[in-house]
């Protein structure tokens, strides 16, 4: 089995960082539309995240032949092209903390906005009823309320 290049590590780890960035901001933007309850815009931009979410995927099976492979024995063009690798190696780890982060924080967000609104639903449904009840009197109530009282 030939031994996997490291340039083309390098270009796999590049095009991940790429992704990666690109996932966060729109993780950014993404809190932005939940805090506004822009749920069209959200709609849109989830739609526009999964073309990247594809893409991390065949990158991270691209990578997969390098994960078999002792990083000690890689031969790297030069000591410098290894430690430009192993620094977006980390910035990779780092962002998908941070992406995972924002995904958590979106979640939440969505779920206290929904009870907020169920709350909201509910008081509406409420007050409709209360209206109801006032603007139809029982089958045996009087149809008028006699305001005249003998005193």
């Amino acid at each position: 089995m030939a031994t996997p290049d490291p340039c083309l590590l390098a270009e796999l780890i590049r095009a991940k960082r790429a992704c990666l960035v690109a996932l966060r901001d729109l993780g950014r933007k993404q809190f932005e539309l939940i805090g506004s309850g822009n749920m069209s815009g959200l709609f849109d931009l989830l739609a526009a995240k999964q073309p990247l979410l594809g893409r991390l995927q065949g990158i991270e099976q691209a990578l997969e032949p390098f994960r078999h492979q002792d990083p000690e024995t890689r031969p790297w063009p030069s000591p410098e092209d290894r430690r430009r690798c192993a620094e977006q190696v980390a910035e990779c780890e780092g962002l998908l903390a941070e992406i995972l982060s924002q995904e958590k924080s979106a979640e939440a967000e969505l779920v206290r906005r929904r009870e907020e609104t169920a709350v909201r639903l509910d008081g509406a449904h409420l007050a409709g009823r209360a209206c109801g009840a006032y603007a139809q009197p029982s089958a045996g109530a009087a149809r008028q309320l006699d305001l005249l009282s003998d005193g």
